[in-house]
């Protein structure tokens, strides 16, 4: 299977959040590309690749930024074989492609036609997750139905569901529906969906289907994933696997909370990811 990690957002929350800092400490971080921020011991990004090259259950990342970071990003893929960096063209937030069709670009320009990964470049996740037993869980929901697709998922807090894109599944955590920030009165369901799927080959083709009953859509409806997800789940199988948390650097205090944990608190580097 192939991966791609999405890495074509401009940070503009965070480079404000950095601009604004008094205390000086955060200015080394000015212009720096989220998935390039250092977390612990290495950049945000090289996490992933470290974990999907020692597990070897991709052939091949690509990793999909814009003009303003490309030459960063090739510096960093330079130390990693596998990796692919592709330009969406763009060098300000106002004309950003939107993520959806930066997946879209990735697929139609190298011509992916495997199972994909899909990783947000600013996000990672608590000790619990494992690649391994993610990918040993596709391919079971796989052997069900061979268009069948899988996320993750962890339990939000109550006030937290109208930030996020909340899941609502069967007993066999087969997801039924997505409701888009509902308040905690609208569903029972606490199931927050991070930046991490992997959609079967079959399932790629739907993001030319998508994108094209979105054209004249805003912007807004056409770039976060999860609205791919949500408009996918009506006409593919999705399933769940659960995980305890994740990290989404977002502003410059998600950023010191994610850097702390893995200074502070993560008990098995070695293995983290696997």
């Amino acid at each position: 299977m192939k991966a791609v990690i999405l890495a074509a957002g401009y940070g503009t929350r965070l480079q404000r959040d950095i601009e604004n800092d008094t205390t000086g400490n955060f200015k080394k971080l000015e212009g720096i590309a989220k998935p390039l921020l250092p977390v612990g011991p290495c950049a945000l990004i090289s996490h992933w690749l470290q974990a999907l090259t020692k597990t070897a259950c991709v052939d091949t990342v690509y990793v999909v930024t814009n003009d303003l970071y490309h030459e960063a990003f090739q510096l960093w893929a330079k130390e990693f074989p596998n990796v692919q960096v592709i330009t969406d063209g763009t060098t300000k937030n106002e004309d950003r492609l939107g993520a959806v069709a930066c997946l879209q670009l990735v697929v139609k320009l190298c011509a992916v036609d495997d199972h994909l990964l899909v990783i947000g470049g600013d996000t990672l996740f608590k000790e619990d997750f494992s690649i391994q037993k993610f990918t040993e869980r596709f391919f079971e929901v796989q052997h069900k139905d061979k268009e069948s697709n899988l996320v993750l998922s962890y339990q939000c807090k109550n006030e937290e569901t109208s930030k996020y894109g909340i899941l609502e599944l069967d007993e066999d955590l087969k997801v039924q529906c997505m409701k888009e920030k509902p308040r905690p009165s609208e569903t029972s369901a606490r199931n927050a969906c991070p930046c991490f799927y992997l959609f079967s080959k079959t399932s790629l083709p739907l993001l030319d289907t998508f994108l094209n009953e979105k054209k004249n859509a805003p912007i807004e409806e056409r770039d976060a994933p999860g609205n791919f997800l949500s408009w996918l789940i009506l006409r593919r199988p999705v399933y769940v696997q659960r995980i305890s948390g994740r990290f989404d650097v977002g502003n410059l205090a998600s950023y010191t909370e994610c850097d702390k944990y893995f200074k502070d608190q993560l008990q098995n580097p070695t293995v983290y990811l696997l």
